[in-house]
């Protein structure tokens, strides 16, 4: 099943170090392609878990229309948020069960607090899994660990989040990994999407 994602405008490179040369293919970060009549606009081609086809709309539904599923976006889509503080994140913060905002509130739980909860793994997994759908729904598509509790490193590994050492360059490219987010004029994320699949989207 073949999926296009319509929107304003693509940034087809983030995290790119400031030493590297710059391909006139691939905007810089911050930086997305040239404006093009509003009716028009750009677009990815999704085809189960990779990217079939970059480029702008038009063209790409001129190919693939006929057999695709269209969903339209109204901002920018991007490689994702890159997240270095991943471990603690996760490891160093409970993420409260909305069953317990009662006592522990709807706000992750740190330092002595955290201490007094004295949590076993199943809790640590739970809380975990909350975490990575926060950062899922900033438009996080890559973190950084190590992550040492089993529980965390488990549902890190399910989720589907790539697990970088450190910031490094990722671009939207035909053939490459799905993994991009849509993000508003005002920042906030639209739609997150991880190996082809929205893992989040907006109400």
């Amino acid at each position: 099943m073949l999926t296009i994602h319509r929107v304003r405008a693509i940034r087809r490179v983030v995290d790119r170090p400031e030493s590297e040369p710059v391909d006139p293919e691939c905007p810089e970060p911050g930086r997305p392609e040239p404006a093009r009549p509003k009716d028009a606009g750009y677009a990815v081609v999704v085809s189960g878990d990779r990217l079939a086809a970059v480029g702008p709309y038009d063209e790409l539904f001129a190919e693939y229309g006929a057999r695709a599923r269209v969903r339209e976006w109204d901002g920018v889509l991007t490689p994702g948020r890159y997240e270095p503080d991943g471990a603690a994140l996760l490891e160093a913060a409970y993420h409260p069960d909305p069953r317990e905002a009662d006592v522990l509130g709807s706000e992750p739980v740190t330092g002595e607090a955290l201490a007094a909860l004295d949590l076993t793994e199943a809790r640590w997994g739970g809380s975990a899994r909350r975490g990575l759908q926060r950062l899922m729904a900033t438009g996080t598509t890559a973190l950084t660990g190590p992550f040492h509790r089993p529980a965390v490193r488990t549902a890190v590994e399910r989720s589907g989040l790539q697990e970088l050492a450190r910031r490094t360059p990722r671009a939207l490219v035909a053939g490459g990994a799905a993994h991009f987010a849509v993000f508003a004029a005002d920042g906030s994320c639209l739609a997150t999407a991880l190996h082809g699949r929205l893992v989040f989207r907006r109400r």
